[in-house]
């Protein structure tokens, strides 16, 4: 009996093709033997350590720095603790707190950060092109932008307290996803209306996957000014949303 190997010699090749360019899953790969093919394998390792390295390096000062952002730290005060204590990344101290107050402009109507999160491979590839397009977007609306700042082990809900401190009418906090083995690079924009520490997460809206592969910056940040522009006119956001 010939052992035929489905991938390498589908019954229906043009299905096989059709499923794996509608999927970036690994799909259609072959073996040899019994094992994966080597080069499947190399390339999934390679993947595996980018999603590691996304996770477990930090956002460049460089980087930070042409952004124009000022950085500030949540509670936490390592990575082993950021991955350890989600519920740490979502606060800030009162140093900080007293910080960004002194720091920052007051009661804007836009309050962007900026968060490591999951992936600081993420806010590398895509802040540079993000960031114009979102504070050049508001100030088109007539939106007043507040200071834009960086959140070193910032979790999505630290968007509550740092808004709250600044009384800021809707903050869009732009941070790095759980990176997968398709891409490391991906970021989510989390935006709120009327943040204050405790907020539900349904209250939040989202827009994900923003990527070269997947919402470009450029096509997400007019996205992101125009679902900030419903959040303004409904004033809601999440499931306050009509």
């Amino acid at each position: 009996m010939t052992d035929i190997d489905p991938h390498t010699d589908p019954e229906d090749e043009t299905a096989l093709d059709r499923i794996a360019s509608a999927s970036p899953s690994r799909l259609g790969l072959g073996r040899s033997g019994t094992r994966p093919r080597t080069a499947s394998v190399l390339s999934f390792r390679a993947d595996h350590a980018q999603a590691r390295d996304a996770v477990l390096t930090h956002v460049s000062e460089e980087t930070i720095e042409n952004a124009g952002l000022l950085k500030v730290t949540s509670l936490v005060s390592d990575q082993d603790e950021y991955l350890a204590r989600p519920d740490r990344g979502r606060q800030i101290s009162e140093e900080t707190a007293e910080q960004i107050r002194d720091a920052c402009t007051h009661a804007p109507d836009v309050q962007i950060i900026v968060c490591d999160g999951l992936s600081s491979t993420a806010v590398e590839a895509n802040i540079a092109d993000l960031l114009p397009m979102l504070t050049d977007g508001f100030e088109e609306r007539g939106f007043t932008v507040g200071t834009l700042l960086f959140v070193e082990f910032g979790r999505v809900d630290i968007m509550d307290a740092i808004g709250e401190e600044l009384e800021a009418d809707i903050v869009v906090n732009l941070i790095g996803e759980r990176p997968g083995l398709n891409t490391a690079k991906s970021l989510s924009a989390y935006l709120v209306y009327g943040p204050e520490r405790g907020k539900p997460t349904a209250t939040k809206s989202v827009i994900s996957n923003i990527h070269p592969d997947g919402l470009p910056a450029i096509e997400a940040g007019a996205q992101i000014v125009d679902l900030v522009a419903t959040i303004h006119d409904q004033q809601g956001s999440g499931i306050e949303l009509t």
